[in-house]
């Protein structure tokens, strides 16, 4: 499959996961300890109860990496830390990509598409998004309606979607005042 892309002048960013053990270990370990990473980026966001540090580290992918995963230029490891809703918060993830760009722009597509696939999960595994079949305008429609529920449960304060859709299923006037809510800011 890489080879392909490679060959329709495609590039990839593929997210290496815990199940992948081989090659998450070898990743892992070549950012471990003092080796020189050649390639550093960082990002900050606050907003929405949050205040996270992103880095990026990247390197030329080794050889036994890109003989096996053939196209693969760099390896790159993408860590958050700092807090979410004032509580500590770290996540790390890695990938391999065959992309030769900047670090800052390699930094913005990692993030571009951690919230893409966030958003994604929560709408197919709460609202089972990927199950429904509409057709025409319907589509549109409905999903234009999931995000607004999504975001009003997330304006109420609900930390959990479940949590609040179970709350307000069976309650029009929860339902109707969650739509009259203002979004308050949350000091940490």
């Amino acid at each position: 499959m890489f080879r392909q892309l490679r060959e329709q002048g495609a590039d990839f960013l593929l997210t290496v996961k815990g199940n992948q053990k081989t090659l998450h270990r070898q990743i892992r370990s070549q950012f471990q300890g003092k080796r020189k990473i050649p390639f550093v980026a960082t990002d900050q966001e606050s907003s929405h109860g949050r205040a996270i540090t992103w880095t990026l580290r990247a390197k030329q992918a080794p050889t036994h990496i890109a003989e096996t995963w053939v196209g693969t230029s760099w390896i790159v490891e993408v860590t958050a830390t700092g807090s979410r809703d004032c509580q500590p918060f770290q996540a790390q993830h890695l990938f391999l990509t065959s992309l030769r760009t900047t670090p800052d722009a390699l930094l913005k597509l990692v993030r571009d598409r951690w919230s893409i696939e966030g958003w994604h999960w929560i709408r197919d595994t709460q609202l089972h998004e990927d199950a429904h079949h509409y057709r025409g305008n319907g589509a549109g429609v409905m999903a234009s309606l999931r995000t607004a529920a999504l975001n009003l449960l997330r304006l109420a304060g609900f930390r959990s979607i479940r949590s609040g859709m179970q709350t307000v299923m069976h309650d029009i006037t929860a339902l109707l005042a969650m739509a009259r809510r203002r979004p308050q800011t949350n000091p940490c």
